[in-house]
């Protein structure tokens, strides 16, 4: 534009806004501003997670006194739940199946009740990761907090609720013979292996669930498969003995079966080194590192994610 002062022209120029010819993102960030929800670095993340380590124990003991809170005998059933479905399969599997050979019933029942202890802790977390997300959305879409803490806390939920079974798993080892020893120090890191596995592995299942809520269904069946395909109920070597070599070693080192043998090696004094593959504790530590970083990584990828759509 142009002014006349007097009679000599001056030209003056509007200055040019100093905002003009960015991009919203160029302008977001000159003023500081961010993406809402956006997923923070890995190293970040797991900084906020400590910082809510509090908030992760007292929601998943809060989970674990309100499960039963509904049933007469309340916290009873943490221990009775299991204990029945050793009683069921010991008559079908014990009695009607002779799935007990090679095994004397000194030995077995307590097999059979370490076992079906020790593959409950990992299947409850994997059902419980299956909903962590979908099952939790109001809490998800009302609060802003690291979504790996649901599933981090389904996890410990279902390590206090084994530790409170140990109580009777301990009572009815002795029971049939089997008195503490050394080899029982063994429990503490049999246990920490498998939990660092099982919180991987809900951490795997929070994202699928959380993206395909209709996989709350079909787990069951899984699980069963995979119950039935560890030596739960008989020992994978001896029932498998005339079988090809091939198929008692790939059942030997699911990790479920590790986790499992591993357990009844420490607890029964005769089950032996004889009935574990070959560099067991190697094996059982590479599941759960694999797990444990793996599932992490891969829930912390789809953080932004979560709660929405």
């Amino acid at each position: 534009m142009s002014e006349t002062t007097h009679d000599a022209p001056v030209a003056v120029s509007a200055s040019a806004a100093p905002d003009e010819g960015l991009t919203a993102r160029e302008l977001a960030e000159k003023h500081g501003l961010s993406v809402s929800g956006a997923r923070p670095s890995l190293i970040e993340y797991v900084r906020q997670l400590w910082d809510r380590r509090h908030f992760i124990l007292a929601f998943s003991r809060a989970k674990l006194t309100a499960q039963y809170s509904q049933a007469k005998l309340g916290q009873l059933w943490q221990v009775a739940t299991p204990l029945l479905n050793a009683a069921v399969y010991f008559f079908i599997f014990g009695l009607l199946l002779e799935a007990d050979r090679g095994m004397s019933r000194e030995v077995y029942i307590p097999f059979l009740v370490t076992g079906v202890f020790v593959f409950t802790f990992t299947q409850s977390s994997v059902m419980a990761g299956v909903r962590a997300i979908s099952g939790n959305l109001g809490l998800v879409r009302a609060l802003h907090f690291p979504r790996a803490s649901l599933p981090i806390s389904f996890a410990l939920q279902q390590l206090q609720q084994l530790l409170f079974s140990m109580i009777v798993l301990f009572a009815i080892t002795i029971t049939f013979g089997h008195y503490p020893d050394l080899s029982w120090l063994l429990i503490v890191p049999v246990l920490v292996l498998q939990f660092c596995f099982n919180t991987g592995l809900a951490l795997i299942m929070a994202r699928a669930g959380a993206k395909t809520p209709d996989l709350a269904q079909l787990m069951p069946f899984v699980m069963r498969t995979w119950m039935y395909a560890s030596g739960v109920m008989f020992s994978i070597p001896i029932f498998l003995e005339d079988k090809p070599a091939w198929i008692s070693n790939v059942l030997q080192w699911n990790p479920a079966a590790i986790y499992m043998d591993l357990m009844r090696f420490s607890l029964i004094d005769d089950y032996s080194s004889k009935y574990l593959p070959d560099h067991v504790w190697a094996a059982a530590g590479g599941w759960a590192v694999l797990f444990a970083l793996g599932g992490f990584v891969y829930f912390w990828k789809a953080e932004e994610r979560y709660g929405r759509g």
